[in-house]
């Protein structure tokens, strides 16, 4: 297995593209997500967009976005997570402002090559292209989060298991790697939109309140009399 980058293999995009996916119509709802549109990232980043080929088969892909941290008023990672590295790295490019670190946005694997441990290798690859710069950082997404809604992030993130290592697997590929965790990140991703949407998204009905969403890591907060329904994801920062 070795690693590409579009900055020398661009015709690898469409195939990079057609890894895996995030799962679930509302994720892809996130307004600040879309300042991270592949092509647009292939552009700007190519030597951060990274596709893994096994026998010349793309079977994963990583990619990240260079920003400055620590840098003055940046002294410690944003609580907004994934929305707030990318802000971060939209700001650092209309600045100018000489990148320092690179934050991991999206590391896929293709549906039929998964547990073979490619995401840990995808992983490799991330900090190896932060090679020069002073570290890399990951807001983590938890896989198995989606399974209890209700429970909070930090007591999510507190279960260990008997040999002192994350409940949550990806948590655990993470902190295998060399990861340490920094921080939760209570309002990593925000989704919002009407009732109608929300079911076109969903398929199902949001009633007042708290509501259960297949894929969500925290309940979906609805308001019937306003016609709105607001998602906000927790993340938990690691760092390499």
């Amino acid at each position: 297995m070795h690693v590409e980058t579009l900055a020398t293999r661009p015709d690898l995009l469409d195939a990079a593209l057609r890894i895996g996916d995030i799962g679930f119509e509302f994720l892809q709802h996130d307004e600040i997500g879309t300042l991270t549109r592949a092509a647009r990232l292939a552009r700007r980043w190519p030597e951060h967009f990274l596709v893994l080929l096994d026998g010349g088969e793309p079977v994963a892909r990583a990619v990240g976005v260079p920003v400055a941290f620590p840098a003055p008023g940046r002294e410690e990672l944003p609580d907004t997570g994934w929305d707030g590295a990318i802000l971060w790295a939209a700001e650092d490019a209309l600045d100018g402002r000489r990148p320092t670190a690179l934050a991991a946005l999206d590391v896929q694997v293709a549906l039929g090559r998964r547990g073979e441990g490619i995401a840990a290798e995808a992983l490799r690859a991330l900090k190896e292209s932060a090679r020069g710069l002073s570290r890399l950082v990951v807001p983590v997404r938890p896989t198995t989060k989606a399974l209890e809604p209700h429970v909070p992030m930090a007591e999510f993130v507190a279960r260990r298991r008997a040999d002192g290592l994350p409940e949550d697997p990806w948590l655990r590929v993470h902190e295998r790697l060399g990861a340490r965790f920094v921080k939760i990140a209570p309002f990593a991703m925000t989704v919002s939109g009407t009732l109608w949407q929300w079911h076109e998204w969903t398929g199902k009905p949001l009633s007042d309140g708290p509501n259960v969403v297949e894929g969500a890591l925290v309940p979906v907060l609805a308001s019937v009399a306003h016609d709105f329904a607001v998602y906000v994801e927790p993340n938990v920062w690691v760092e390499y």
